[in-house]
């Protein structure tokens, strides 16, 4: 009779765990976007429609559209874009943030236990992972654009959709049109907009944090008295805050990026970025010019169902990662398993 096995006989967990909590970040990353990604992808569509449509409609108005000639799918059209590209753009983020951050650290550099140094630390690694992580993810976000946008397109070309094209027919069509610097269409928008969103959104972040009661070293204290939530709930309020405030500072500029990808997309002659802005603010007529505050709330239009992604998404990236890591953290060493 043979002997009995241990239940773990096929891998060595004391390994196992070395290896997680040697990749902390990098699984920390992955498992959250997952599932902040899924349930923030929606409203991201809808958020793309309001951006490019020339018609004043109401967010409930528009989804109803939606619904109504694309099915549940249309809300999820381009979603394995995201998904798929998620074990590169998160990962890779978190893991450039988090390493320049104890590259600091190891040199002393901005180590004081005070906000400035917290925050101006994340910020600058924030920089450092948005400007290195475009260059991979612009052909993604650029697919992902025209995959939300594929009726708005065609209707722009004067054709009616019977069904939309596959991501894959898609991205043919990119490279047939343009090549493969059709990939890169609005890549200067894209490199400024995710270098500033990315620095805005860790500083501000670690500075939340900071605030509400973790220090320079990483350790959770109590929250301040004048905001007594409970700890478990302060990644998703640091999350959600510094998400909606910092993707508010770069919301113009995502919205010209998107128009000016439109256009390419759609074969229309292409516009330049002051000139798309322009015209995005005082409207097509020189002779007839929208009032400033008109223009301004043109180029904010679909802003609250992105604070409302935002919320959804930042928070739950930040509750998942933070649950994630204290398990790995909690998973025990080489000598504990012993």
């Amino acid at each position: 009779m043979s002997e009995k096995r241990p239940p773990n006989y096929l891998f060595d967990s004391a390994a196992l765990n070395e290896s997680l909590k040697s990749n902390k970040a990098v699984v920390c990353a992955l498992s959250a976007s997952y599932i902040s990604t899924f349930a923030g992808y929606p409203l991201d569509s809808i958020k793309s429609r309001l951006q490019t449509t020339r018609q004043r409609i109401s967010i409930p108005r528009l989804a109803l559209t939606v619904y109504q000639e694309e099915g549940i799918i249309g809300f999820y059209r381009g979603l394995w874009i995201p998904l798929m590209t998620i074990s590169f753009v998160r990962a890779a983020s978190f893991t450039i943030y988090t390493r320049t951050k104890e590259f600091f650290r190891e040199r002393h550099w901005l180590d004081r236990n005070r906000i400035f140094d917290v925050a101006a630390t994340g910020g600058i690694s924030g920089a450092l992972s948005g400007s290195l992580i475009s260059f991979g993810s612009a052909p993604f976000e650029l697919v992902k654009v025209r995959r939300q946008l594929e009726y708005t397109i065609a209707a722009s070309k004067g054709v009616r959709l019977a069904k939309a094209p596959s991501t894959m027919e898609a991205v043919r069509d990119i490279f047939r049109t343009n090549g493969m610097l059709g990939l890169y269409t609005g890549f200067p928008l894209h490199f400024v907009r995710d270098t500033m969103g990315t620095a805005l959104y860790f500083f501000e972040y670690d500075g939340f944090r900071y605030i509400m009661g973790r220090n320079a070293a990483g350790e959770q204290g109590d929250t301040p008295p004048w905001l007594p939530i409970p700890v478990s709930l302060v990644p998703f309020f640091c999350g959600s805050l510094a998400g909606v405030t910092s993707w508010a500072l770069i919301y113009p500029l995502d919205v010209v990026k998107t128009k000016v990808q439109q256009r390419a997309l759609a074969g229309e002659q292409r516009r330049g970025i002051f000139e798309t802005l322009h015209r995005l603010i005082r409207g097509p007529d020189p002779n007839a010019p929208k009032p400033i505050l008109v223009g301004l709330a043109r180029l904010y239009r679909g802003l609250g169902v992105s604070a409302l992604r935002s919320v959804t998404t930042h928070g739950l990236l930040w509750t998942f990662f933070d649950l994630t890591a204290s398990y790995i953290d909690r998973l025990p060493g080489k000598d504990e398993s012993q």
